[in-house]
């Protein structure tokens, strides 16, 4: 029995030692070399996946995989050859026929004498466990051509069995699981794990933002050990959230197939790697095979100051409206970014007094420190010369669509310095509070830049050095929204003065839903029902919005509902309509006051029959299962008749994600005096006032002033036309999307995505005592395009598609009120102009060379103006306020 089992052990101890299928990843016979044939292709389409619309190329060879060594204590260390040889490079699209770049080249053209040699040398790889340990390659290779070795090195790396782990190659450190069956393995790569260091931004909102899908897929056939077949795929997909037409897809294969074996090169001895790699060739040495990066050179180009001089004639005041001076702005930016300070600086200082505007939200926008340290050198923040320029680059600021400490800190520095302007002050507090509240989304929060940030507008608003700085710490708090800063607010909305409690007001208005707790709530209701002071209409209907969009509990809106009846007649009116409007457009608060309707206490005749002017709508601009746009008007208007405030809001929703596109708010108070009528209750004493205050994409911009006093309001009347005062002017980046990408291939790809707009907010406020009359108007124009790009480059050959799309549209509301009768006549429109919509791809393939092919596409509609519905009483006084002309009959003289 003891013999039985002493044999049973020698049979398996010699058996273990004599058969190599007990590694746990590839594993090559001794003294053979393999033949494979291998193909790595790459293509770019709209995602649509025909054949014939599709650009790119395909890199074809021969490869030879031979085994130098291996550890004589392990079968599952050892070291392999990969050659590559007889190169082919030819189009991906076989349609392209006669139009091929490719034809009548040959692969040392194609590629060049030394990539090609370079390309042919060797690499030798150490795989421990099937694992990657080292790569051994020359130095000084050209960084694309090893990049394609380290992509066929790659595929080498695989395990036999299932399971996941982390793994380094050519695409980083990237978790793979994977997945063994009786003949293959199949791998998989979460590509989003992968750790990579690699130049990119991007914007933070997700509606400006971009949609990201990437996979990665590799199949191996396994035959004793070793791979028969190996087939990878790798994709790519991308597009634009609020404008899905933008939209791009690569695709990268690669496919490996063993032809034959034959004898091949006899075991090199020791035991040492380092030995052994010195007895093959000394000159080779251990490199990362994660992929590295490179930039082509621009033979040729020219410079940023011949760039500037064919931009600079698209950026004239004059052309501000069209869609190619935003074309040329985004295409100056990509410029800039290239540019030296030196470079930068000079064409600043040389620009004609015109164009200077539009450089300087170039210059901001381009976002590097270069371009930073130019602008700021440029700008003289103690001269009241240069207000306007020093206004667009903080508005530029404001809108960076990838914010970073230097430039926070850059404006801190600014704010503690002295100003020739106290707007220019005010406006870099407001910016530096946007800037805080992009880099904590950002998770930045804890940079030493935001949290000097912090404390400097937290100390503003707990002890202000002077009165009138309380609104500039309260605006800028309405960007930054730090959540530490609710019970501040709350102390100013409560107890505060007129113009600050409703500044308060309208800042909490701005915060999630989460941050209005039931205790925030309490204070609003306070307000709203006036329980410890009397507060204007505008601070209590502030009040009331935030309580009904914040999960409004039964007692709250009960309580709101039992209030209206109560209240000053126009303000009876206001909630009125904005409860219906809630009802009519199924906010979340619908639900709640539908419950609390069905008690005839509170629903009734007499509560839901209170006439008057003022009004709140909500409609759609444009409605899709993806995506929608709404606008929302409300107007309150005092007892008198006289307009205290309108609020025009456009937001863009996709999903559960918002972005609060633009607000323009137009407030006029103690303009009773001017009828001979009686002010409201606890609006007294105000003093006559009009001005505008802008929000625009999520930022809000410094109030504008039309006209403060009385004396000011009588001067302003008598010497001043009806010509709108500009709220916002300038070129803004909106949408900025950067990435560079490594293929497993070995080839290079880049996405680039810009979205900017040229926009004019301007505001009018009219009255006329000898008609009786008052009109304001908002005018909104806007020119927008968006540019979309992918390029593959492999350094001897490049493909590349791109999208873009741009349109030039306006909307504008106008509200007129006839106090010539009692009550007024009041009457609204919101119009839409007709819009070109045009939309671009651009297709190509190039050689470097100079050889390309080029395709292009172009769609173009007409996209209809219209006037946006608002609620039928408003219908019905515009009918009167406008009546219809009578048609004349006649065809004599008289």
């Amino acid at each position: 029995m003891i013999l039985l089992a002493v044999l049973f052990l020698c049979f398996i101890s010699s058996y273990s030692a004599s058969v190599k299928g007990h590694t746990t990843g590839l594993s090559l016979n001794n003294d053979r070399l393999y033949k494979l044939t291998y193909t790595t292709e790459v293509f770019l389409d709209r995602g649509k996946g025909k054949p014939q619309d599709t650009v790119g190329y395909r890199i074809s060879s021969d490869v030879d995989v031979a085994l130098l060594w291996r550890n004589p204590d392990g079968d599952d260390d050892q070291l392999i050859k990969i050659s590559i040889n007889d190169v082919h490079v030819d189009n991906v699209n076989q349609q392209r026929g006669e139009k091929s770049i490719f034809k009548g080249k040959s692969t040392p053209k194609i590629l060049g004498k030394e990539n090609l040699e370079a390309l042919q040398r060797p690499v030798i790889l150490h795989l421990v466990h099937g694992k990657v340990k080292e790569y051994y390659s020359y130095q000084n290779e050209p960084v694309a051509i090893e990049n394609l070795k380290r992509g066929l090195a790659s595929l080498f790396q695989m395990q036999l069995s299932s399971g996941n782990n982390n793994e380094v190659d050519i695409s980083g450190d990237c978790k793979v699981t994977y997945q063994a069956h009786q003949d293959k393995v199949i791998k998989i790569k979460a590509l989003d794990s992968c750790k990579i260091s690699r130049p990119g931004f991007t914007t933070q909102n997700q509606i400006l933002g971009v949609s990201l899908k990437a996979t990665s897929v590799t199949t191996y056939k396994i035959e004793d050990s070793f791979v028969i077949a190996v087939t990878a795929e790798e994709t790519h997909a991308f597009g634009l959230n609020f404008l899905r037409t933008v939209a791009g897809k690569i695709v990268s294969k690669q496919n490996l197939e063993l032809k034959t074996t034959e004898a091949g090169p006899r075991l090199i001895p020791g035991k040492q790697v380092g030995a052994v790699i010195k007895a093959v060739d000394s000159k080779y040495t251990a490199i990362p095979i994660v992929g590295q990066s490179f930039q082509n050179e621009c033979k040729g180009c020219p410079s940023l100051l011949e760039h500037w001089q064919l931009t600079k004639k698209h950026l004239l005041p004059d052309n501000l409206s069209k869609a190619e001076a935003v074309r040329s702005f985004l295409a100056f930016i990509q410029h800039l970014r290239t540019g030296k300070k030196e470079e930068i600086l000079q064409i600043l200082k040389t620009a004609d007094k015109e164009v200077l505007p539009q450089l300087v939200d170039a210059v901001t926008s381009a976002q590097t420190p270069d371009s930073l340290e130019a602008v700021l050198d440029y700008l003289d923040f103690k001269s009241d010369s240069s207000i306007i320029l020093q206004e667009r680059f903080l508005y530029a600021c404001g809108f960076a669509s990838h914010p970073n400490e230097a430039l926070l800190k850059a404006l801190i520095g600014k704010f503690k310095g002295s100003f020739g302007s106290n707007d220019i002050r005010e406006t870099v507090m407001i910016i530096i509070g946007a800037l805080v509240r992009k880099l904590c989304q950002d998770e930045g929060c804890k940079l030493k830049a935001v949290v000097e940030a912090k404390k400097l507008i937290m100390g503003g608003l707990e002890r202000p050095e002077k009165k009138e700085d309380t609104m500039m710490y309260l605006l800028a708090m309405k960007n930054a929204l730090l959540p530490e800063a609710i019970p501040l607010l709350l102390k100013y909305a409560e107890s505060g003065e007129g113009p600050i409690s409703h500044l308060a007001t309208t800042t909490l208005q701005r915060y999630d839903v989460p941050f209005i707790t039931d205790e925030v709530k309490k204070t609003l209701n306070r307000i709203y029902h006036q329980n410890r002071k009397v507060h204007e209409k505008t601070v209590r209907t502030t009040a009331a919005a935030i309580i009904l969009n914040n999960n409004p509990s039964y007692m709250e809106v009960k309580n709101l509902l039992l209030s209206i009846g109560e209240l000053p007649k126009e303000m009876n009116k206001y909630m009125l309509s904005t409860i219906h409007d809630i009802l009519r457009f199924e906010l979340p608060a619908s639900k709640m006051i539908r419950r609390v309707l069905k008690e005839m206490v509170v629903h009734n005749y007499d509560r839901f029959s209170k006439s008057g002017s003022s009004s709140a709508y909500t409609g759609y601009i444009e409605r899709d299962p993806y995506a929608t746009s709404t606008y929302s008007l409300d107007i309150l208007y005092s007892g008198s008749g006289i307009l205290r405030r309108s609020n025009l809001n456009i937001f863009q929703h996709i999903g559960k994600a918002h972005l609060h596109a633009s607000q323009v708010v137009l407030e006029a108070q103690g303009l009773e005096s001017l009828i001979a009528a009686t002010p409201d209750e606890g609006e007294e004493n105000l003093d006559s006032y009009a001005g505008m205050s802008p929000i625009l994409f999520d930022v809000q911009l410094r109030p504008v002033t039309f006209f403060n006093g009385y004396s000011d309001l009588m001067s302003k009347m008598l010497s001043a036309s009806s010509d709108p005062v500009s709220v916002v002017k300038g070129l803004i980046l909106l949408i900025d999307h950067s990435q560079e990408i490594q293929l497993q291939s070995g080839l290079k790809a880049n996405t680039e995505i810009q979205g900017g707009l040229a926009i004019d907010i301007s505001g009018s406020m009219e009255f006329s005592l000898w008609y009786r009359e008052s009109k304001t108007r908002v005018k909104n124009r806007v020119a927008m395009v968006i540019t979309g790009d992918i390029t593959v480059d492999s350094s001897f050959v490049k493909t590349g598609l791109g999208i873009s799309a741009e349109t030039e549209a306006g909307l504008e509301f106008i509200s007129t009120v006839q106090f010539s009768q009692y009550p007024f006549l009041v009457c609204m429109q919101m119009d839409k102009d007709g819009a070109p919509y045009r939309q671009f791809e651009t297709k190509y393939e190039r050689l470097s060379t100079g050889k390309g092919y080029v395709s292009r596409k172009r769609k173009e509609k007409l996209i209809a103006g219209s006037e946006f519905p608002l609620h039928q009483e408003n219908s019905d006084m515009c009918k009167v306020v406008f009546p219809p002309e009578p048609e004349n009959n006649s065809n004599g003289w008289f």
